[in-house]
């Protein structure tokens, strides 16, 4: 049957609605949710969403006025990356894998044979992510969604993600009672993103659900390894290994768009930790995460692999670490810099500032350090007798004030 195009609110979501009230403290933020639920139904049921999903799913959504606060609540400030390896690859963190692994080992090690992704890669993301399970989120997923997607910062993207929600009930693999996980959205052991899980989750148990709630992380698994292998996971190739560099060594070399054979590295002086040539698993990179003081680390396409996950050059070195620590290995021997500090949001805006009015553009002042502030700040250091590892560091931005 054709569908209004302002299509009547069942007593379903007036009851929904009707809950949305908070506190006068939050009054005023949440009074436009019920007419911003009555115009969305009208748009998911557009996008294929039957209207008695639409309305069971929103019996019990609410306004969260938390999610908005966390939403908002951005710390100015960004963990050394020292910092967030020592909690990320903790010896808890690596202990309780090993644990996981000998437990779930016969269902990662089907995983891997399938997928091609390594178990420990799988089992160090679940890790990462919700600490093996012990910790998978409690949010209801429709009510987070649906106030982030009214609340407007990056509204089209949670209305995408809400109505990809809609979908995963509509298919049922899950109902709105049991789709919890973080107030962000993420779900189940290994942080899904509702389009993430509609692309990609698995039904790797046989019973005919990618169920990646339950306390079983079968499904889970192997939607990740799932997600990576989709990606171009290279089997047998390792994500990175942790290099020492000759002294002397040209450190604008070390940037993520000059990549050569570890053959090539290993004839400018570039060695693993024991001093031997590192193997030719393909073309790598050098990544200083932490500058010339800091660790070093060649690294292969996998390490681009695992961005998909996560972007954050710290997120993927933990995962990397922890993994590799699941096989064995030991931990990082290179030295962080603990003596200095991340700037704050203020301090990196100041430095993008100072840099362009030094006649080193970095193409705007927004605070974040990419490519085009790590180039401009490359070549002051290197102006001004500095190492030219292009590391935002208090001692630059001393040095320019």
């Amino acid at each position: 049957m054709r569908q209004s195009p302002r299509p009547e609110i069942r007593s379903a979501v007036v009851a929904a609605l009707a809950r949305a009230g908070t506190p006068d403290t939050v009054a005023d933020e949440a009074r436009g949710f019920p007419g911003w639920i009555a115009g969305f139904r009208g748009r998911a049921l557009a996008q294929g969403i039957a209207p008695g999903v639409f309305d069971r799913a929103f019996e019990d959504a609410r306004f969260q006025p938390d999610v908005i606060r966390r939403d908002r609540n951005q710390s100015e400030f960004v963990t050394p990356i020292w910092d967030y390896l020592d909690n990320a690859v903790s010896e808890a963190r690596v202990r309780n894998g090993r644990a996981a692994l000998a437990q779930y080992g016969a269902v990662l090690e089907r995983i891997e044979a399938r997928y091609g992704v390594d178990k420990e890669i799988v089992a160090a993301i679940w890790g990462m992510e919700t600490s093996y399970g012990s910790y998978r989120g409690s949010a209801p997923i429709i009510s987070s969604l649906a106030t982030l997607a009214y609340e407007g910062r990056r509204a089209a993207f949670f209305e995408a993600q809400l109505v990809a929600a809609l979908k995963i009930i509509q298919s049922g693999d899950t109902d709105a009672r049991h789709m919890t996980g973080s107030w962000a959205g993420a779900m189940g052991h290994t942080q899904f993103m509702p389009t993430s899980y509609l692309e990609h989750a698995v039904d790797f148990t046989g019973d005919g659900r990618r169920d990646i709630w339950s306390e079983d992380p079968t499904d889970a698994l192997a939607s990740t390894a799932a997600y990576l292998a989709h990606f171009g996971w290279t089997r047998g190739q390792p994500w990175g290994v942790e290099v020492q560099l000759p002294r002397g060594f040209d450190h604008r070399l070390a940037d993520r768009s000059v990549k050569r054979m570890p053959s090539d590295w290993a004839r400018l002086g570039v060695r693993d930790m024991n001093g031997r040539a590192v193997r030719d698993y393909g073309r790598a990179a050098i990544l200083q995460p932490a500058g010339a003081r800091g660790a070093a680390f060649m690294i292969f396409y996998n390490f681009r692999v695992i961005e998909r996950y996560n972007p954050a050059d710290a997120y993927v070195i933990g995962v990397g670490h922890l993994a590799d620590r699941l096989k064995g290995g030991g931990p990082i021997r290179g030295s962080w810099p603990r003596d200095d500090r991340a700037l704050a949001s203020a301090e990196r805006k100041e430095l993008q500032e100072r840099l362009t009015r030094a006649g080193f553009d970095t193409g705007g002042v927004d605070g974040r350090i990419g490519p085009n502030t790590v180039s401009a700040l490359r070549a002051y250091q290197s102006a001004v007798g500095m190492i030219p590892d292009g590391y935002a560091s208090m001692s630059v931005l001393r040095r320019l004030r």
